[in-house]
């Protein structure tokens, strides 16, 4: 077993046993299942919102080349610049030439997974450029020390008095303060922030073809600001991002709203074209957009899995996930946790280091039951685990443990050979953590089989 995978264990058993982190977890996610609830509300037909949405995304992967060159050569034309990073390697030397170039020791980043993907915040730290997280759950998690729990809620495993404590050590803030006042003093300080970073630092949630220019959604105002104040703008985003037209975020943005917080429309969408144009009176005086690959192509080339690349992080599929609510985000160790991640991190990664992830299921389908743009996350995860048997990455004992189980259960008398002694000690005994969390199994003296033999014999 690799070294990730035993870690993951230990981690979730650590997890599973914490009942006041379930506690935390199941009171934010039950106001989210809420939400919810009333947010789907506003949709006349969801399901062919829904279908539509996953057509739309089908399409732009199957014609990904052409709809990434249209975004390219329309905003270009405005005066941003287009940069393309194979890794995060590659990413994130261009941020050091421009962060070079800019003469930056400041810069302000909104919520972005991407960053996060590509450890943008440690590698700026080794460049002594001061990067600061201007979204109110990213800017606790920072203080904190650690990488966000979730895609959408970064804090979501923290309470009010966790937060207030934090704040009181590294704020020097009232250890009493109310979750208003902890606000105001985020506020406080990240507008001071603002006006003095060189650069600001976006993701985006849409990329769109044929207007050429990027969507940012967001309730809190701070992405506005990380383009409006520095300079100079980076946008960072996944080539998946991209979506035909403008008009088609009237489908995609309700759909995000809705299954990702349980509101009609987040508070502040913003869509941006380019730099600074003649006769504006403010926004960046340059702009880049990097379209970061880092292994979405080794998804798009598996047909079985690209299904992956439409979704549009909402994070619903981890609200609903069973075995997300009991572990946790961070036990998965990835950027993109709960199912979802599961999918992809094997394929933007390493799928021998990562594969199981993708038996960390309960294949009870509630993932996919959630997607808003119909992705079949728990069948998803099934073809994770058939690749990697097919490329032979299991272990010679799963192999032959497996082949052993196949031939018994296509022969009865296989199953019927043996006292219900010899099985008990088989699975008590050679099965490796059958009774770690388990008491021990106990086969029935005559199986079902020879029982049914016995009352019918004489018919």
């Amino acid at each position: 077993m690799k070294e990730t995978a035993k870690k993951f264990l230990a981690q979730s058993a650590a997890k599973v046993a914490d009942r006041e982190h379930r506690r935390k977890i199941n009171f934010n996610i039950g106001k989210y299942d809420a939400a919810v609830v009333q947010g789907k509300q506003q949709f006349d037909d969801l399901p062919s919102a829904r279908e539509r949405a996953k057509n739309l995304k089908w399409m732009v992967m199957e014609n990904l080349d052409h709809y990434l060159e249209t975004f390219e050569k329309n905003i270009s034309a405005r005066g941003a610049k287009v940069i393309w990073a194979e890794d995060a390697q590659q990413a994130l030397d261009e941020i050091g030439k421009i962060c070079d170039a800019k003469n930056c020791r400041s810069l302000v980043k909104s919520k972005s997974m991407v960053t996060e993907e590509i450890h943008l915040n440690k590698f700026l730290e080794e460049k002594g450029i001061e990067s600061v997280e201007t979204d109110l759950g990213e800017y606790i998690q920072q203080l904190s020390g650690e990488p966000p729990y979730h895609i959408v809620t970064p804090a979501m495993h923290k309470s009010k008095e966790d937060v207030s404590k934090l704040f009181a050590e590294k704020l020097g803030t009232d250890p009493n303060a109310t979750p208003e006042q902890l606000t105001l003093i985020a506020r406080s300080i990240l507008r001071e922030k603002y006006v003095q970073a060189e650069i600001g630092v976006t993701g985006a949630n849409f990329i769109i073809a044929d207007i050429g220019a990027i969507a940012v959604t967001e309730n809190e105002g701070n992405a506005r600001l990380s383009t409006a104040w520095p300079k100079t703008h980076i946008a960072i985003v996944g080539i998946e991002k991209i979506i035909p037209s403008l008009t088609d975020l009237s489908l995609f943005l309700p759909l995000l709203a809705t299954f990702g917080t349980g509101q009609q429309l987040t508070v502040y969408n913003s869509i941006i074209s380019g730099p600074r144009q003649e006769n504006e009176p403010d926004g960046p005086e340059d702009m880049y957009v990097i379209l970061l690959d880092n292994g979405r192509t080794n998804i798009l080339e598996n047909e079985r899995v690209r299904e992956s690349l439409y979704c549009i992080r909402c994070g619903a599929c981890l609200n609903a996930c069973p075995v997300y609510k009991n572990i946790g985000g961070h036990t998965y160790a990835t950027t993109y946790s709960g199912p979802i991640g599961s999918v992809i991190t094997p394929y933007m990664r390493d799928l021998d280091e990562w594969k199981h992830l993708s038996y960390a299921s309960s294949l009870c389908g509630a993932c996919t039951e959630a997607c808003p743009v119909n992705i079949s996350i728990h069948k998803l995860l099934l073809e994770n685990r058939n690749e990697s048997v097919e490329r032979g990455l299991s272990s010679f004992g799963e192999r032959m443990a497996w082949k052993a189980w196949k031939q018994a259960m296509l022969h009865r008398s296989l199953m019927n050979t043996g006292t219900s002694r010899m099985k008990n000690w088989i699975v008590n005994t050679l099965v490796k953590g059958w009774k770690e969390h388990r008491s021990e199994m106990d086969f029935p003296q005559r199986s079902f089989n020879q029982l049914w033999k016995e009352r019918h014999s004489g018919k």
